[in-house]
């Protein structure tokens, strides 16, 4: 990702190289947590209600004691200190437990805290994206959340090297498409904004829902439902969204080519406008 500026582990400021986790920590051993990654912008989080709204979803999904808000708050501002643009990374574990996938009767969740520089500006362009041969898995219980097992965007991420391509879309184990390896997706199909439902797997991503807020705003026709692999055909606009990375038109997928449509443009105007 990048230089690593700050870090801090259940509130305290450690070294980068220092090793702090405990081999007993559950989210090593199982991917036993959540986390959530976020764009901090001229020293403010972007959209940061809406990250800890998701937190709050994922301690619920997975049985966790949520944090205090007003520790979180005070974590939050030391990590940042005087940076003024950067990646955050919250990673909230289970703990320490004993051998076994049962968690222990009491538990006391891990904050980590990263700080790491901001990526690079997003193509103005339009990016190229490919089909992952990983399926994903279904799920009800844990969809919508970002739980720390990511075994298959791992997969995914690895079936290419080419530097061309900036995404892989993802379907699920019935061929409905989801979402792509760390993006949400849309398409413009006949005027209309479609995005996958994640009902049974998939990410509720941050940017996700601020698109679909703006839509709605500007009157723009949308549909969460589910999505087959083949509706991509007659799409007259792709993109995807991510936290960090905003809105990308997507203007290549194997054999298809898009303009960047009216929508896409439309929506990014209405959301640059908003930060």
């Amino acid at each position: 990702m990048g230089t690593m500026y700050n870090t801090l582990l259940d509130g305290q400021v450690i070294a980068a190289d220092t090793p702090a986790l405990h081999v007993d920590e559950r989210g090593f051993h199982y991917g036993d947590g959540i986390f959530e990654t976020m764009l901090l912008q001229r020293g403010q989080v972007r959209f940061l209600d809406d990250h800890w709204q998701r937190l709050r979803l994922g301690c619920e999904r997975l049985c966790l004691p949520e944090p205090d808000s007003a520790v979180l708050q005070t974590e939050l501002e030391k990590l940042i200190a005087e940076q003024q643009c950067g990646v955050i990374k919250l990673v909230l574990s289970r703990g320490r437990s004993e051998r076994g996938y049962r968690p222990a009767a009491t538990v006391k969740p891990t904050r980590l805290w990263q700080l790491f520089d901001a990526p690079a500006a997003t193509q103005t362009n339009g990016i190229q994206v490919r089909w992952c041969r990983t399926r994903l898995s279904r799920n009800a219980q844990l969809a919508g959340i970002k739980h720390c097992n990511r075994l298959e965007q791992v997969l995914a991420q690895a079936e290419w090297r080419d530097p061309s391509i900036a995404e892989g879309l993802m379907l699920d184990t019935e061929d409905e498409l989801v979402c792509a390896t760390m993006s949400n997706v849309f398409m413009v199909l006949d005027d209309v904004l479609v995005t996958p439902d994640l009902r049974y797997s998939g990410v509720q991503g941050v940017m996700r829902k601020q698109v679909l807020r703006l839509a709605m705003q500007l009157g723009i026709a949308c549909e969460k439902r589910a999505v087959r692999a083949e509706e991509i055909d007659a799409a007259q606009e792709v993109f995807v969204t991510n936290a960090v990375r905003g809105i990308q038109a997507v203007t290549q997928l194997e054999q298809h080519v898009w303009p960047i449509g009216p929508i896409t443009g439309q929506l990014t105007d209405a959301l640059e406008s908003h930060q």
